[in-house]
Order: C-alpha cells, then structure tokens, then sequence
C-alpha cells in the first residue's frame, strides 16, 4: 500500500525544512567567526523565514487538495525518503548541527547539503501542487538555487584564507 500524501502535508513538510533551515542559520549567525559570513547567515536566516510565509499562505489552496492517484508506491515512498532523508530532523537539530560545526568549512558544507535537498524537494513538490501554486515554488525554488550559489562562493573565499 502506498503512501499518500496530500498537498497541504508535503506544504506542512516544506514548511518544516525552511524552520529547520532559519534555526541553523540563525544558529550560525551567533557562531559566526567572521563579519562576511554572518551577514550571509543573517540573510540566509531571513530569506527561510520568507519561505515559511509563502507555504503558509498556500496552505489555504491546498486545504482539500490531494495528489492525483496516479502517483505510484514508488513515488510515494521516493517522497518519503526524501523527507527522511533530509539534512535537519527539526529546529533542535538544525541548532545543534550548527553549535557542533567543528569549523566554518564544515558549518557551509552542511548549509550546502540542507539547500541541495531542498531543491530536490520542492522540485518533487512543485508537480504535486496545484498550477496556481506553482509559481510560488518554482520563486522558492530560484531562491534556493540563489542561496547555495552564495554558499559556494563563501565557501571559495573562505578556502582562499
């Protein structure tokens, strides 16, 4: 039997992952061991929060949707990996994964990671949702892809010191 999903839970989902992603980054902006990288992270931390009210207001949209079935097991259960998989469980992993960077390095590569499966998700997301809520994700889903550019660049900076 497969696992179904409606919009408003992958939304739910996705507004999980944008918090988690504020709790690092506002994590990280207090851990920050340098000006340019916590200007980045105080952005970053602002940008998720952005994102948080976006899902939140297509969730009115979405109250009674549910995914077409021809959605397959398979589908369903690559969302659930997915989401299983993702960098940060929740807030409090997010922090604590921040708090144990052992290095700035290590603190951008994990940024790196959490930006790539979110734009993994919300591509999967976007073909689920309704066409008026497209437009939204395919804006997240721009902004994403803006954001681990910036982490790559800071991350060449930061290995040219």
């Amino acid at each position: 039997m497969g696992i179904f999903f409606s919009g408003s839970e992958l939304v739910n989902i996705a507004i999980g992952i944008e918090r988690s992603g504020a709790a690092f980054y506002d994590a990280l902006v207090k851990s920050a061991r340098n000006e340019a990288s916590r200007v980045i992270y105080e952005y970053l931390a602002v940008e998720e929060k952005k994102h948080i009210e976006i899902f939140q207001n297509m969730l009115g949209s979405l109250a009674d949707y549910t995914p077409p079935e021809t959605y397959t097991e398979e589908y369903d259960r690559y969302l659930k990996a997915l989401i299983d998989s993702a960098v940060f469980r929740d807030d409090q992993t997010a922090r604590e994964m921040a708090q144990r960077s052992a290095s700035e390095a290590e603190a951008i590569q994990i940024a790196i990671s959490a930006e790539k499966d979110s734009i993994l998700f919300y591509s999967n997301l976007r073909e689920l949702v309704r066409r008026s809520d497209r437009e939204a994700v395919d804006k997240i889903i721009e902004e994403e892809r803006s954001h681990l550019r910036q982490l790559s660049d800071l991350m060449k900076d930061f290995s040219k010191r």
